[in-house]
């Protein structure tokens, strides 16, 4: 008997459950779910009992959502999907990095593995996507640069940007705007008075700039730091 590929909708509820729990350690919540797929908590009801009906998550009433190792497994695969897409879209066809993730989106259910593999070759097998996630490889490990958010580090850390959430498209304009980017050398000099802005220098030589960042800015910047080891985790499906 042929086994029936998995939905669309499916690739996508795994893809999800996946990425919120990729830089921290907390599963996702039902409620939370439905939040990132902009559903009702109905149907992510619904959704996640064919997902454990299926074994791709564990799942009991009440608690959090998480994978099996199947259910890993394909979300790897469409996150190695998506995460090249926008990488071809930004390198070679001149997308802006708030652009690439709705035109990902639609176009990760549509083109086959073979077009996957071609596009990786294509790149040079990126490790990285333009927001700084890590691209899982076609045998499913995953290289995890050792990064903290900003809005965590003490006063004096140093760094380089090596991560910036693409949750929020406006946020990543105006961190273009500002000319905050992948790659730039980061210290951070403190805090202001009463639960004010996070003060950091950003950039090197003439680039160098001291800029004032709100909660929700340092929260999306991921810095790798100096004082850590600069080898990467391996992850493995």
């Amino acid at each position: 008997m042929k086994t029936s590929l998995p939905s669309s909708s499916i690739e996508d509820y795994v893809k999800v459950i996946y990425s919120f729990t990729e830089w921290q350690d907390k599963p996702i919540t039902s409620t939370q779910l439905a939040q990132r797929l902009g559903v009702a908590n109905s149907s992510v009801s619904e959704m996640v009992r064919k997902l454990k009906d299926q074994g791709l998550v564990d799942h009991q009433p009440y608690s959090a959502i998480t994978l099996t190792a199947e259910g890993v497994r394909l979300a790897l695969s469409m996150v190695r999907r998506h995460r090249l897409i926008e990488t071809f879209l930004v390198r070679e066809l001149g997308y802006r990095w708030d652009e690439v993730h709705d035109e990902a989106e639609l176009l990760e259910h549509a083109v086959s593995d073979t077009f996957i593999e071609r596009m990786a070759a294509k790149l040079g097998n990126p490790v990285r996507d333009p927001h700084g996630d890590p691209i899982p490889a076609a045998d499913g490990s995953v290289l995890m640069p050792p990064a903290h958010r900003m809005s965590e580090l003490d006063d004096g850390h140093t760094g380089r940007i090596t991560r910036i959430s693409d949750e929020n498209p406006e946020l990543l304009r105006y961190l273009s705007a500002e000319d905050i980017d992948l790659d730039a050398d980061v210290e951070v000099l403190g805090r202001k008075p009463f639960g004010g802005a996070l003060v950091v220098r950003i950039g090197s030589g003439a680039t160098r700039q001291e800029v004032d960042l709100a909660e929700e800015v340092a929260s999306a910047l991921w810095v790798h730091s100096d004082t850590v080891h600069p080898g990467c985790s391996l992850k493995r499906s």
